[in-house]
């Protein structure tokens, strides 16, 4: 039985996020104490279905375009980029009920308070049994766990007598396997200097069955659902949301130090910041650089749109331009981050000021795979037609 709920407009959404970003900036201190996010702006992220963006609508979700989504994310970036992580991950992991079978999907994502969380493929296998699998394995960066609801695991698969089972073209096959959060072991790990928020611990679990109806295969999984958004790759679903996190730390970041530049005074020149020629040109070079890294991003995002709309299909062109769309979005988004934060002197060590917690912050989004030079060296290969690899496409 499909869910019978009147869904908002996509421009709702970003309202939505708007009004709460207020209470998502105030709860940034609790959030970096507690890494993780508190219970009640939980409550109100469900009550404003955020976690629900990328879910089908016949299961109760949004299923929004995906540059409305990214904008969305990058709305609750500026207010705080843990919140917006554990957003963006659920989203991403929640669009995988495209490709179950419809009474599976409800029984996982049937409440309205349903969140799924995993973490890259580690360490663990999955042996083939009757009627599923046999789960043992640990894995990490498992964001937004302490509210999730489910877990899921990639691994690879394999038979009874434990040989691997292979793809046509002799790769392993993988598969990722959901099962209740209850029958995990959540290992408390996070420790680091950015997105403390996140939680994103480690998990295990130990001789698990998870029956086949429950599992997805990783390599061109064929989506249920007739929408464009699954069309997309659930790769692009990732590097777009962490694209927006950066710009939006960097929007947040460069506004909070035009506020400060208004007052701060230079002890060496006795004048205000923004009086000083090299603040004003290194803040007219933050503004162009990071609404060029946003035009960017949002003209590829759009392109593949209106592809998956209207064929079905997203060409390869179109898929590393949005390759490098979001790797360059999340590094502008670093680089801007650094110069406001070298342009703020001393008070940008202060945890009262906005600037320290941001400049963590974006150093952890660089540092995850999506951001990673080696997307711009794979799309340079592509335009010189050389070998390239479809892996993160």
């Amino acid at each position: 039985m499909s869910v019978d709920v009147k869904e908002p407009s996509g421009a709702e959404y970003i309202e939505r996020a708007r009004a709460l970003a207020p209470a998502i900036a105030a709860a940034a201190e609790e959030i970096e104490r507690s890494r993780e996010l508190p219970a009640d702006l939980v409550a109100a992220l469900h009550e404003a279905r955020l976690f629900r963006m990328l879910l089908p609508r016949r299961f109760g979700g949004a299923e929004l375009d995906l540059p409305t989504y990214v904008k969305t994310i990058e709305v609750i970036a500026q207010a705080d980029a843990s919140v917006a992580w554990c957003i963006a991950q659920a989203s991403g992991c929640s669009s995988i009920a495209a490709f179950l079978k419809p009474d599976v999907a409800r029984a996982i994502f049937g409440s309205p308070e349903a969140v799924v969380a995993w973490g890259p493929a580690h360490e663990g296998s999955a042996v083939v049994v009757e009627g599923g699998y046999r789960l043992t394995g640990n894995w990490q960066f498992a964001s937004g766990c302490r509210h999730a609801t489910w877990m899921g695991a990639h691994v690879p698969i394999r038979e009874a007598d434990g040989k691997p089972v292979l793809l046509p073209n002799g790769a392993p096959a993988m598969r990722t396997l959901l099962f209740p959060k209850n029958q995990a072991t959540i290992e408390d790990v996070w420790h680091v200097m950015g997105l403390k928020g996140t939680g994103s611990h480690s998990y295990s679990v130990e001789d698990l069955f998870v029956p086949h109806d429950f599992t997805v295969p990783r390599e061109h999984p064929k989506p249920l659902e007739d929408g464009p958004l699954y069309v997309i790759s659930h790769m692009i679903y990732y590097a777009a949301s962490f694209a927006a996190i950066s710009l939006g730390i960097a929007r947040a970041t460069l506004d909070a130090f035009i506020e400060l530049a208004q007052t701060k005074y230079s002890q060496q020149a006795e004048r205000a910041l923004r009086e000083s020629a090299i603040v004003q040109y290194e803040v007219g070079m933050a503004q162009a650089r990071l609404r060029a890294a946003r035009a960017f991003l949002f003209e590829a995002l759009q392109a593949a749109w209106e592809a998956a709309a209207t064929s079905r299909d997203v060409p390869l062109e179109e898929r590393f331009a949005q390759r490098i769309a979001t790797t360059y979005a999340i590094g502008q988004g670093r680089d801007i981050v650094e110069t406001i934060y070298n342009l703020s002197g001393a008070s940008a060590i202060f945890e009262s000021n906005p600037f320290e917690r941001r400049f963590r912050d974006v150093h952890a989004v660089t540092q995850q795979i999506q951001g990673h030079f080696m997307h711009i060296e794979n799309a340079g290969k592509y335009y010189l037609g050389l070998d390239f690899s479809l892996r993160y496409l």
